[in-house]
């Protein structure tokens, strides 16, 4: 038992780590880039003519299974036969599966650029938000990147940090795996809309308890926690079951105004606004608002691992 709490701590502490200092490695080959042309090939395929809601669900079902199977299988044979391997292998996957670094810097880079012009602002958002950017004035690049912030702490740290506690590497990279199906497929577009269905549907209930526990995280962080009310009015208002939640929770904590309609794929989109205070956001509001970022994530990691020694101390 003592070795199965190691095989799992030690990977996260590490892994975590390692994505702190390093972010996203641009040289070296993320998985995430073989799924997401695993998913590219088979949507050319497969999304178009008929029953385009069953194959899309298949592919929703399939990819996430395969990746849990697949993983499981290495992760059995390393436990039992190289135990040490195991560890470094699966840290490796933990660096793999986050993404806080590098979400922190993209948005840190959003607000230098718009400090330098609104064109360059514009593009440096388009890397991180699927909307319109080409018509983005400098206060909604800024909200744009913050709303950005809030909602990727819990899709790119606190999710999979989440089900990794709950099925370790397999759990985590199968929500991989479903986010980013729902990443490139899961948009109610034309396109998208039937064959991207159930990779939404997925996503939504992969993301339904992660997404309010990140907000739990971050209120507790800030010392907010009297910011309840003002989440549960506005986190429901949001078009998505779980992104308004986390984006409330930094509103609130800022004291500001996110939301409003956008453009997507060339259709305007109407959303309510989060938040009342209607003022203009500052370099320091970023730089708060990654304060936060990071200190949720600390806390996440020690709440697993407070987690893993509780279960240890029951099961032995």
């Amino acid at each position: 038992m003592e070795n199965l709490f190691l095989y799992l701590f030690v990977p996260l502490v590490l892994g975590w780590l390692l994505d702190r200092i390093f972010g996203d490695p641009e040289n070296l080959p993320h998985p995430i880039i073989f799924f997401g042309k695993a998913i590219s090939w088979v949507e050319k395929k497969w999304n178009q003519g008929d029953s385009k809601i069953v194959k899309g669900g298949v592919v929703a079902i399939f990819f996430p299974l395969v990746v849990f199977i697949l993983s499981s299988a290495v992760n059995i044979i390393m436990f039992l036969y190289c135990f040490w391997l195991g560890i470094i292998v699966n840290t490796i996957f933990v660096f793999f599966g986050l993404a806080g670094k590098t979400l922190a810097k993209e948005v840190e880079m959003v607000f230098e650029a718009v400090e330098v012009s609104l064109q360059k602002g514009r593009e440096q958002i388009a890397r991180i938000v699927g909307r319109d950017t080409s018509q983005l004035d400098e206060q909604q690049i800024k909200i744009a990147a913050l709303e950005t912030l809030a909602e990727n702490l819990s899709d790119g740290v606190i999710a999979p940090l989440f089900w990794y506690a709950l099925g370790g590497v397999p759990g985590m990279f199968a929500y991989k795996m479903t986010n980013t199906l729902d990443s490139m497929i899961g948009y109610k577009s034309e396109k998208y809309r039937d064959f991207g269905r159930w990779s939404a549907k997925i996503d939504d209930v992969a993301n339904y308890i992660p997404a309010r526990l990140t907000t739990l995280l971050m209120l507790i962080v800030s010392g907010k926690i009297s910011l309840f009310p003002f989440v549960l009015k506005y986190g429901k208002m949001h078009t998505s079951p779980n992104a308004g939640y986390p984006e409330s929770a930094l509103a609130g904590i800022l004291d500001c105004r996110f939301g409003g309609g956008n453009y997507y794929f060339g259709k305007f989109v109407e959303k309510p606004y989060i938040g009342e205070n209607e003022r203009e956001l500052s370099m320091q509001d970023m730089q708060k608002s990654i304060k936060v970022n990071l200190k949720s994530e600390i806390l996440m990691v020690i709440a697993l691992i407070i987690f893993y020694g509780i279960m240890l101390s029951i099961m032995k």
